[in-house]
């Protein structure tokens, strides 16, 4: 499974980043060269962005900006990191990517989903992941998971936008066959074995074709 773009969505809490860590270790342990990474962040540029955009003093932060500010991240990651990476025929895991900007920015900030599409094509460099999962949980046990004190920007945000959010997420699932949808109440060990079902599922049918 060579120069595959696998990425995890979900709702804050929901338990993507330690899944996307296992799925990493998983490959790793095959023989398999792995580039692990997260949005918004990555290369330096981008981890600078994501410092703005989830600091919690950035109360003032307009819909608009935010959203031209995950591109701008979006962008420098997928350009300086991820295509390079897929070139060099590397499996690619990111802990969100631009699934989660038609969630949050989208369906939460209320932003039109064809300007969204539009700037995303742009800054993706056309890049589409070849697998999503979707890792499902209600928002409110999804936050409960989050102390408050270290919550930033967007994890402070209300239930209402929060459940917005797990709402597209499953209405995105519907639009493509790449994405998986993972039940996030199971157990760690539970949620990883379900992901390494379609893993070695997918591996499979690479085999037979």
């Amino acid at each position: 499974m060579k120069g595959m773009f696998i990425t995890f969505e979900g709702t804050e809490g929901c338990g993507k980043t330690t899944q996307a860590e296992l799925l990493a270790d998983y490959f790793r342990q095959k023989g398999q060269e792995v580039l692990l990474t997260r949005e918004p962040g990555g290369p330096k540029i981008a981890e600078s962005i994501r410092m703005i955009l989830l600091n919690k003093d950035n109360i003032e932060m307009l819909p608009e900006t935010e959203l031209l500010l995950y591109m701008a991240s979006r962008s420098q990651h997928t350009g300086e990191w991820i295509i390079p990476a897929l070139k060099a025929g590397k499996i690619v895991i990111s802990d969100r990517y631009y699934d989660s900007t038609i969630a949050y920015q989208g369906a939460a900030r209320k932003i039109d989903r064809n300007i969204i599409d539009t700037i995303r094509k742009y800054a993706t460099f056309g890049l589409v992941p070849d697998l999503t999962f979707i890792i499902d949980l209600p928002a409110t046990k999804g936050l409960s998971r989050i102390k408050r004190e270290n919550a930033d920007r967007l994890e402070q945000e209300s239930l209402e936008f929060h459940t917005n959010v797990r709402k597209s997420f499953l209405e995105i699932a519907e639009e493509e066959s790449r994405f998986r949808i993972i039940n996030g109440n199971k157990s760690i060990e539970e949620i990883h074995k379900d992901v390494l079902k379609i893993i070695k599922e997918i591996q499979e049918g690479r085999d037979e074709t």
